[in-house]
């Protein structure tokens, strides 16, 4: 729980659950890393998201503390709780998850309850996703353009060329589909 990740939960238009108490206020270090909480806070936290669980179509979990493994924050009675249909997204499940039913790598159904447990969530960005794509087909294309003129100058010599030109002249060159 931090302060600051309440801010980014709520600038995407979702609803931040937390006990915001004088120990919440304090729950990031120095760096902005989470701190980990007294068992107190963790027991009216639990209290907390076990009775707003109930009411949730889709609930998101993100805590991690640096070096350790995940707090457990949505429980099997929880997960019980909850409408038939709902998800739990658990981008936690690498580091042990915030949901101890999830399993990372999957996306299972256990109580009527769907879990996500999906790994390397980041990767699954589209916009990332898309500028990395974009970059490499610029990389690509780049050296296949005269830098002075602007004009197509392929150069058939060079290996990245030999390796994906798979036609020239209306013939295939392609070593994996030229005709045997």
């Amino acid at each position: 729980m931090r302060p600051a990740a309440k801010e980014q939960v709520q600038s995407l238009g979702a609803t931040f659950v937390a006990v915001e108490d004088e120990e919440f206020e304090q729950a990031e270090t120095a760096a902005g890393y989470a701190k980990e909480m007294s068992d107190a806070y963790k027991a009216k936290q639990a209290a907390l998201i076990a009775e707003t669980i109930k009411k949730q179509d889709i609930i998101i979990t993100t805590a991690l503390i640096p070096g350790r493994p995940a707090p457990v924050l949505v429980g099997e009675e929880m997960v019980k709780s909850m409408k038939p249909g709902a998800v739990v997204v658990d981008l936690a499940v690498e580091q042990g998850g915030n949901c101890p039913l999830s399993e990372p790598g999957k996306i299972v159904v256990k109580h009527g309850v769907t879990l996500v447990g999906l790994l390397n969530i980041p990767s699954r960005i589209a916009v990332d996703s898309s500028a990395l794509y974009a970059r490499n087909l610029l990389a690509f294309l780049t050296p296949l353009v005269d830098k002075e003129t602007k004009a197509l100058k392929i150069n058939w010599d060079d290996e990245i060329i030999k390796a994906t030109a798979l036609t020239r002249d209306g013939k295939v060159v392609h070593p994996a589909f030229a005709p045997g």
